[in-house]
C-alpha cells in the first residue's frame, strides 16, 4: 500500500513537473512577443512587426494545452488542497502569459500602421524601458510561482508602479506633443495605445506574482497594489 501512494505521488511530481516546465516556456514566448514588440516600434521595423503577430498562434496553442493539461492532471491525480493550489496558480498565471502575448500583438499591429515619417524618436525608447522592466517582471513573478519565493513576488508586486509612472510620463509627453502638433495626433494616439498595452503587460506580471504569493501563503495580499498618478485615481 505504501509503495503504490509512492507510486502515485511519483507520478503526480512528474506530472506537475511537466505542467511547470511548459508554464516557463510559455512565459519565456511572451517575453520574447513584448521584447521584441518594443524593438520593432523603436525600428519601425514591419517584418520584425510581423513576425511578432505570427508568434502569438504559438502562445495560444501552448496556453491552450497547459489549461487542458492542468485540468487532466486534477482529474486524473485528486491532488491535495496545497497540490491543488499550485495547479490552479498556474491555470491562472498562464492566462495572465496569454493575455500579455496578446498586448505584444496589439503593439506590433499599431507598429506596422506607423509610416517610416512618425514622431516616435524618444517616445518609443520610452516604451522599449517600460517593456524591458515588465519582461524582467514576468520573469521574475512566473520563477517566483514555481519557487514558491514569496521575496521575488512581493519585489514584482512593487514594481508595479514603476510601470504606472513611467506610462504616466510618457502620456503626458504625448498630450504635450499633440497640443503643439495637431497634424501627428494619429500617429500619437497610435503610441498612446502601444504604451497603455506595455502597461496592462504590467498588470499581469503582477498578478502572476500575487499569485505567487497565494500559493506561498495561501492568501491573496491583503494591501491593494500601490498605484500613481492617474492609474491610482483610475
Amino acid at each position: 500500500m505504501v509503495d503504490n501512494e509512492q507510486h502515485i505521488v511519483s507520478a503526480f511530481d512528474r506530472d506537475l513537473e511537466s505542467l511547470q516546465a511548459h508554464f516557463l516556456k510559455l512565459s519565456g514566448l511572451a517575453e520574447l512577443a513584448l521584447s521584441d514588440a518594443a524593438k520593432a516600434l523603436e525600428a519601425l521595423d514591419k517584418p520584425a512587426a510581423d513576425k511578432v503577430i505570427a508568434s502569438d498562434a504559438a502562445i495560444d496553442e501552448l496556453e491552450e494545452f497547459i489549461q487542458m493539461e492542468a485540468a487532466s492532471l486534477i482529474a486524473r491525480r485528486a491532488p491535495t488542497a496545497s497540490d491543488l493550489r499550485r495547479v490552479l496558480a498556474v491555470m491562472r498565471a498562464a492566462n495572465s502569459l496569454e493575455r500579455v502575448g496578446d498586448y505584444a500583438k496589439n503593439v506590433a499591429k499599431r507598429t506596422r500602421v506607423l509610416a517610416p515619417s512618425a514622431p516616435v524618436d524618444s517616445h518609443a525608447g520610452t516604451v522599449r524601458r517600460m517593456s524591458a522592466l515588465v519582461v524582467r517582471m514576468l520573469d521574475e513573478s512566473t520563477q517566483a510561482l514555481v519557487r514558491k519565493d514569496i521575496t521575488l513576488a512581493e519585489s514584482v508586486r512593487k514594481r508595479d508602479i514603476d510601470i504606472d509612472q513611467m506610462y504616466n510620463t510618457l502620456f503626458r509627453s504625448l498630450l504635450t506633443y499633440m497640443m503643439e502638433s495637431p497634424t501627428n495626433i494619429g500617429p500619437l494616439m497610435h503610441l498612446h495605445f502601444i504604451a497603455k498595452n506595455i502597461e496592462r503587460a504590467g498588470d499581469h506580471a503582477t498578478s502572476i506574482a500575487e499569485q505567487a504569493l497565494y500559493l506561498a501563503t495561501g492568501e491573496m495580499p491583503s494591501e491593494p497594489r500601490p498605484k500613481a498618478g492617474m492609474e491610482a485615481q483610475g
